[in-house]
């Protein structure tokens, strides 16, 4: 492929300071964008099951859900997970990384089953799956490692 044509495929057209319908969105919009729809099926200490229907806005262009939305759940749902055990705030991600084994389809009902795997002083280890509902089959796996500011004994 062309490097013009690789070029074209990343830019969009207009200057960065030039006004466009992307900088009318809301500031840290990007969560909400994610999880709007998310159901809490059940909480408990470790552990967090949601589930939601796929939604058009996270399609990508072969109309399945898309890996960068799969990875913000990863992510976020992974993030919250730390907060089940009492950890003051889910720090920094360190690493992420996911394994994507299903295409989801549109509209297609999804479990997302976040797992803390440990929660230290300084480190969160959190697992992330997605699966369809209705057959319980993997879409993707994920591990997130979170650094968790230490408390101050001043």
């Amino acid at each position: 492929m062309e490097f013009e044509t690789i070029k074209n495929y990343l830019e969009k057209p207009g200057k960065e300071d030039e006004p466009t319908e992307i900088h009318k969105l809301p500031l840290r919009f990007f969560d909400a964008f994610i999880i709007h729809g998310l159901r809490i099926n059940q909480i408990e200490h470790g552990r967090i099951l949601c589930s939601f229907n796929v939604p058009q806005r996270l399609l990508n262009t072969a109309n399945t859900l898309h890996g960068g939305a799969i990875a913000s759940l990863v992510d976020l749902v992974g993030s919250a997970v730390v907060f089940t055990v009492g950890a003051p705030s889910t720090g920094v991600s360190v690493e992420i990384n996911v394994s994507y084994l299903d295409a989801a389809l549109p509209d297609e009902e999804i479990e997302v089953e976040g797992k803390a795997l440990r929660v230290g002083k300084s480190l969160a280890v959190v697992s992330v799956e997605l699966r369809k509902k209705a057959s319980g089959k993997i879409i993707a796996q994920g591990r997130h490692t979170k650094y968790l500011p230490v408390s101050s004994k001043l």
